[in-house]
């Protein structure tokens, strides 16, 4: 901005000062609608003004010279939108607020970028757009495109439900059980290979022995996910005896001790 343009947009103010705010100083408006009535009506009135050095008004110049050079308004309206780079999973899907967005298979371990909106989620490599989906709050949730999923090419990745099954027997007959239920708990299984490769890591923090039993609670309690099986682990919910009449959903045990005033349910019978 120049010095000329600033003294300008300074003068602009001034005028919108004097002939709209200082006129409306004294009126009291209930309602937004009204106010900007009010103001239109200034406005109007400032533009027909009459120059004082110059022929016409700011409306006639406005009629005169920009009207004509005006385009019209673009058919969808402007949408803020937020650019990422997301890598995508062996799942075929990438991250997003954690939530999770399929694209198709071919794009595993590659690098996209990603066009958020408050209501759309396109995928974009150097070859254009790959996917697009709505957007999605519910974190930990999926969103697939059956068009993206590999059906009978699934041989040509390198990860499948079966392999990770077998993976996962390596560390014990459990942790095997647990992970192929967890892919079966899914609408599509490829959507449980993340949990699953999550759960394969917990063997090196906790050791092997400790995630097999861990994996023998969470089937006993029927919650297949990572976060169980990590809060079981993380509160050494593991190492207590494995009851599964006792056991409640977050596999704590849920036995009753013995007391007097405990009747339990053969009191009603």
């Amino acid at each position: 901005m120049t010095v000329d343009d600033k003294a300008k947009a300074e003068a602009g103010v001034q005028l919108a000062e004097r002939w709209i705010i200082a006129r409306l100083r004294k009126q009291r408006f209930t309602s937004l609608a009204g106010l900007n009535e009010a103001i239109g009506v200034l406005v109007e009135s400032i533009n027909n003004k009459p120059f004082k050095k110059l022929e016409g008004s700011r409306a006639s110049l406005f009629k005169e010279l920009d009207k004509p050079a005006l385009k019209a308004l673009p058919k969808d309206r402007y949408e803020f939108a937020i650019w990422r780079a997301a890598k995508v999973n062996i799942d075929y899907h990438i991250e997003v607020d954690r939530h999770y967005y399929s694209v198709p298979y071919q794009l595993v371990g590659q690098v996209v970028e990603v066009r958020l909106t408050a209501s759309v989620v396109e995928i974009f490599t150097k070859n254009g757009r790959v996917a697009s989906h709505l957007r999605n709050y519910k974190k930990g949730h999926h969103s697939t495109d059956a068009a993206h999923m590999p059906d009978s090419h699934r041989h040509h990745l390198e990860w499948t439900p079966e392999r990770i099954v077998a993976w996962a027997k390596n560390n014990g007959t459990a942790t095997a059980e647990f992970v192929d239920a967890l892919m079966k708990s899914r609408t599509h299984p490829e959507q449980g290979f993340r949990s699953a490769l999550g759960i394969m890591r917990l063997a090196k923090k906790y050791t092997p022995l400790r995630l097999e039993a861990a994996c023998a609670r969470a089937l006993a309690v029927k919650s297949f996910s990572y976060r169980s099986v990590e809060s079981i682990l993380s509160h050494s919910l593991d190492k207590q005896p494995l009851n599964q009449q006792t056991l409640g959903d977050d596999g704590v045990n849920r036995a009753h001790p013995a007391h007097q005033n405990i009747r339990g349910p053969n009191y009603y019978k």
